[in-house]
């Protein structure tokens, strides 16, 4: 029933490439792939944190946030086009680099929005890309153990210290017997100071975690 309700769905919205919008089965076109390539960040982009004051250990940024990268990552957040998750997801699963670190995570938290904002938006565009590769990577993704319970203004337009000010205890932690000495992976759409991320990182690391790393689509 299910493989005839996606096919119905195929037909009536057919998948594209959310680079191009040309319509594409795989969600990313060759010719992309290719336009995206220089995009990508091609050293380092994995590394250990060294920085005290970060409460993360690893982290992987995917692209430099520019040009087409940064134009399509806007639209996903603020333009409604959800569907470009499928876009990005595939883009990550396609890299066997980037696999492989994900693979080393038991959980998956996607950086939470509080609920007025998902109820503007009509979705968690970081929580919807954690979905699609916690099925393809079979990595359990928790979406009810970080939770933000305060509407802060929009981090875009702060400097350094006014990020850090304004995501300092929005967070809070609920069932986090589910990862004590567990190895946790956060996911977001966009690394610029590493504001949110780090503080995400150290209401996590208070409940006992063993590990805690951080993927983004891309760091401007």
């Amino acid at each position: 029933m299910k493989k005839i309700i996606n096919n119905f769905l195929d037909l009536v919205y057919p998948p594209v490439c959310g680079i191009c919008e040309n319509i594409c089965k795989d969600y990313i076109c060759k010719k992309c792939i290719i336009k995206i390539k220089k995009y990508k960040i091609k050293r380092k982009n994995i590394y250990k944190v060294r920085d005290k004051s970060k409460f993360f250990d690893e982290a992987c940024h995917i692209f430099k946030y520019e040009d087409i990268i940064r134009d399509k990552l806007i639209q996903y957040k603020f333009d409604n086009k959800s569907y470009l998750y499928k876009t990005f997801s595939k883009i990550i699963l396609n890299d066997k680099k980037i696999c492989g670190f994900l693979e080393n995570y038991d959980i998956i938290i996607p950086v939470p929005i509080h609920k007025k904002r998902k109820q503007q938006r009509g979705y968690n565009q970081t929580e919807l890309i954690a979905n699609q590769i916690s099925k393809d990577l079979n990595i359990k993704l928790e979406k009810n153990i970080l939770i933000k319970n305060i509407n802060t203004k929009a981090q875009s337009g702060l400097n350094k210290k006014d990020r850090q000010r304004n995501v300092r205890d929005v967070f809070k932690l609920q069932n986090t017997q589910k990862i004590i000495n567990k190895k946790i992976l956060i996911i977001d759409d966009i690394y610029t100071t590493g504001s949110t991320l780090n503080e995400c990182s150290r209401i996590i690391r208070l409940s006992g975690v063993k590990k805690i790393g951080i993927l983004t689509i891309a760091k401007d």
